[in-house]
């Protein structure tokens, strides 16, 4: 445990810190897991829906400071790329 009280609020804060960071990403993780779980299902207008949502939930990770933005927009490009493909073999 620190003895200096600047350095005991900053354990402080940064607990609070990671506990929120955490249940962002985890809620995150959740929002790409539906879309590709919806997606599997060959439901194709739950997943448009689906990947806005996740698009979403990056952008505001992003600006959350959870994610960097250039790791946000790989993986939305990714999952753009999964959906195309999906669409496309539906009308093959």
């Amino acid at each position: 445990m620190p003895n200096i009280k600047s350095a005991e609020k900053r354990v402080r804060t940064s607990e609070r810190r990671r506990l929120r960071n955490a249940s962002l990403k985890s809620a995150l993780r959740t929002t790409i897991k539906k879309f590709e779980r919806t997606l599997a299902s060959d439901n194709l207008e739950q997943a448009q829906v689906a990947l806005r949502l996740a698009n979403r939930a990056l952008d505001k990770a992003v600006t959350k400071g959870i994610l960097h933005k250039n790791t946000a927009n790989r993986k939305k490009s990714r999952l753009t790329r999964k959906f195309n493909a999906a669409v496309a073999a539906k009308q093959a």
